[in-house]
């Protein structure tokens, strides 16, 4: 998606009271920074916390949000993801008169300060402690894996198929707040510096790439060969946003028995939220995620 023109949520000349959120991951750390009671509307998508969200009004898809609905809810503030929604949501809410927070971290810093700059304008001090400590576990997680040796992975998020047989699979580079996160684990992704071209037949290697005319490059398409070629010691298989699930896993065993993480049944699964949900699910990746990876050696 083409960028989205930002605003600064902290010049704000009032607190917001009637907040719709389009992102799950911002909904769910609302209520964890306890500032829930703000909220009216959120997407069909938004399911956490559970039992939390029964009375709010639900506006549709993160992609295809009804904008009349939210307008009806007269919000004064819509917080929303360049990655996520689409620009032309974003212009028509700003048409019709309604600020739009438009957040985009592809770091794990810069999730955080996103969180932060919603404590200041709240002024909240419980949810500001809460932060605190998810900023100091996070700095434990960091110090506790000073000198180990990084651990090569692979981690699809998404792939295509043709005549029944895989063809390419969808993985990310590092740019995105997904590598970032596994970095501080001691996870190093093997396409960390694999771009994606255009057209597909491009990233496939088949054609000499378009001009990239600011494409989104984070997202690359890779082969059979390619994922083999780089000898992963481990394949993350996350749960969204494409759903692999046990039946995949037994698959890949097979697929990808020419890599370390293949002859070494070395491929997991893992809830996908904890790596691409940015906000306060950062506290629960930081408490799973290490005992996941880990039990693998």
């Amino acid at each position: 998606m083409n960028e989205i023109g930002g605003m600064d949520i902290t010049s704000l000349p009032y607190t917001p009271k009637r907040v719709v959120s389009l992102i799950p991951s911002m909904t769910e750390s609302l209520f964890e920074l306890g500032l829930g009671n703000y909220l009216i509307g959120i997407t069909d998508y938004c399911k956490h916390p559970t039992g939390k969200l029964d009375h709010l009004v639900r506006v549709g898809g993160v992609k295809d949000a009804r904008i009349k609905d939210i307008i009806d809810l007269n919000p004064d503030l819509v917080i929303a993801n360049q990655e996520e929604n689409s620009k032309g949501l974003v212009e028509d809410l700003r048409s019709a008169g309604i600020p739009v927070w438009v957040t985009f971290p592809k770091t794990v810093k810069q999730s955080l300060e996103i969180l932060w700059n919603l404590l200041e304008i709240y002024q909240h001090r419980m949810g500001m402690a809460s932060l605190r400590t998810i900023e100091l576990t996070l700095e434990w997680v960091e110090s506790s894996r000073e000198g180990m040796k990084p651990i090569r992975y692979f981690c699809p998020i998404w792939y295509e198929s043709s005549n029944g047989e895989m063809n390419w699979w969808m993985t990310f580079n590092y740019q995105t707040y997904s590598e970032d996160l596994l970095n501080y684990f001691k996870y190093e992704n093997v396409f960390s510096h694999r771009e994606r071209y255009y057209p597909l037949e491009a990233d496939l290697g088949l054609i000499e790439p378009e001009e990239n005319r600011l494409r989104d490059n984070r997202y690359p398409r890779v082969t059979l060969s390619e994922i083999i070629d780089f000898q992963p010691e481990v394949i993350i298989l996350p749960d969204e946003p494409f759903p692999f699930d046990v039946s995949y896993q037994q698959l890949f065993y097979q697929i990808f028995k020419e890599t370390p993480a293949g002859s070494e049944k070395r491929i997991i699964m893992i809830d996908g939220s904890l790596i691409t949900w940015y906000g306060t699910r950062l506290a629960h990746a930081l408490r799973d995620i290490p005992p996941l990876l880990d039990s693998l050696w």
